[in-house]
């Protein structure tokens, strides 16, 4: 399995993106820019694709595919590939405050800890829906390692399109999530004209 390895600070300097986004509060060393290098428009449109996928964790096959198939859906297509990369169990775990951050929202899933309406889901790609909920397995609940979880993202922020309870590490999705609800720093139209060149 593709796994990128690119350090997170580093590359969230190459992308001038704050690492809040990824769940770290580090900050990153930002080093004078030079000013005289003017970015094209491709460079424009290409950082903001390499911006979806790294905040997501999405390769690049994997990213086509979520792009393909918001371009089939009704509506606009770049709202649809936000909503669905909002909407993978990955994103949902770290979003509820059950992982400090996507990659280990996404070990939390691969390791089988999470039950979907019940049911054991261990893949990180999986659509939620509304009406879903979304809890840690019974015997995890009580491990040192998700009470060290819960003291550090106690105080982050829930979106509204979720409801999140996390004393007992369970959650539901209330609604799918709007464009405006999605509070990621991405410019979704350069992906878009991107991949209609």
């Amino acid at each position: 399995m593709a796994v990128n390895r690119t350090p997170v600070l580093k590359r969230c300097r190459a992308l001038d993106l704050d690492p809040v986004y990824m769940g770290i509060d580090k900050k990153s060393n930002r080093h004078a820019k030079r000013t005289n290098r003017k970015v094209s428009e491709y460079g424009l449109q290409l950082r903001e694709k390499q911006k979806a996928k790294f905040i997501y964790g999405v390769l690049e096959k994997p990213f086509r595919n979520y792009y393909e198939k918001a371009d089939r859906m009704k509506g606009m297509t770049g709202e649809n590939l936000m909503v669905m990369l909002e909407c993978r169990l990955d994103n949902v775990i770290f979003r509820l405050g059950f992982a400090r951050t996507r990659r280990e929202a996404r070990q939390i899933v691969d390791h089988k800890q999470v039950l979907v309406n019940g049911k054991q889901v261990n893949i990180p790609s999986y659509q939620v829906k509304a009406g879903d909920t979304i809890e840690i397995k019974e015997k995890c609940k009580s491990s040192d390692h998700f009470k060290a979880i819960a003291e550090v993202t106690g105080g982050r922020l829930v979106p509204e399109w979720l409801d999140a309870d996390l004393e007992n590490l369970k959650g539901s999705v209330k609604e799918l999530p709007a464009r405006d609800m999605i509070d990621v720093p991405v410019d979704e139209m350069l992906i878009v004209e991107l991949y209609s060149k």
